[in-house]
């Protein structure tokens, strides 16, 4: 199970529906298609890199070598990649558009709408299915810290094409001007704190597999500091994969 890589998470959660209702399903989400306020408070939410509902009806279901299918019930499948923990995100969810939540799962059998937020959270949790391998091309960023990154690569591209025709003192107008348009953009990625267990239970999980491939801490003096790899010898794998998470985040 890898539904954690770096700051984001992976959530896959799959509901029955009786297949005379699908079509009820369907026609919510062409009216959320051409109504696009009704999610204004989805698309509020920054910590959400996308959220997408599929409907598959029951002899939609490949046959990979298993047999044809004998299916009673059509299927949701819901699929979303975020920052923060689980439960930051149903609560935003929960929070956000509590009514939308109510019309997308109205067909999925045994509903239990999504406040008061305890049985919803049972409902979500009872129908995830864990995600089996995950890639994260920038583990150490969320999605506000690509989106800064980006602005502040625009700002350099446009001064880089300024400078030519720039006298240095203009050149240096223009760099003050650029640095204070982009100066809250200028953050350092990392891992964030552990901010829940399943979080840490990934990193301790994966810590066998970066050993094996590094050395541990005590056997790779260079990689991790002194001080780090002293702190790391000798200590249980939850105490040993926070030395290391520290040391990454130690400014070089």
């Amino acid at each position: 199970m890898s539904n954690v890589a770096g700051k984001a998470y992976g959530m896959n959660i799959l509901t029955p529906m009786k297949p005379w209702k699908t079509w009820v399903n369907r026609f919510l989400f062409m009216a959320a298609r051409v109504l696009p306020e009704t999610l204004a408070g989805l698309l509020g939410l920054s910590i959400i890199h996308f959220a997408r509902w599929i409907l598959i009806k029951r002899h939609q279901w490949p046959d990979l070598g298993q047999g044809k299918q004998q299916l009673r019930n059509d299927y949701m499948l819901f699929c979303s990649n975020f920052n923060g923990t689980w439960d930051q995100y149903i609560d935003a969810f929960s929070d956000g558009i509590p009514n939308g939540l109510d019309l997308f799962w109205y067909s999925s059998t045994r509903f239990p709408q999504s406040i008061p937020i305890t049985p919803f959270k049972n409902y979500i949790r009872l129908n995830q299915i864990d995600t089996d391998y995950y890639y994260n091309a920038t583990p150490g960023a969320a999605q506000r810290d690509i989106k800064a990154a980006l602005r502040v690569h625009a700002a350099v591209n446009d001064l880089a094409a300024k400078h030519a025709g720039l006298t240095p003192s203009q050149f240096a107008a223009e760099y003050r001007a650029a640095l204070w348009r982009v100066q809250n953009d200028l953050g350092a990625c990392g891992y964030a704190p552990v901010a829940s267990n399943d979080t840490e239970h990934a990193d301790i999980n994966r810590a066998p597999f970066v050993h094996g491939a590094w050395g541990s801490p005590d056997q790779q003096p260079a990689v991790l500091a002194p001080h780090a790899a002293q702190a790391a010898a000798g200590q249980s794998p939850r105490r040993r994969a926070a030395a290391w998470r520290a040391d990454a985040n130690r400014p070089r």
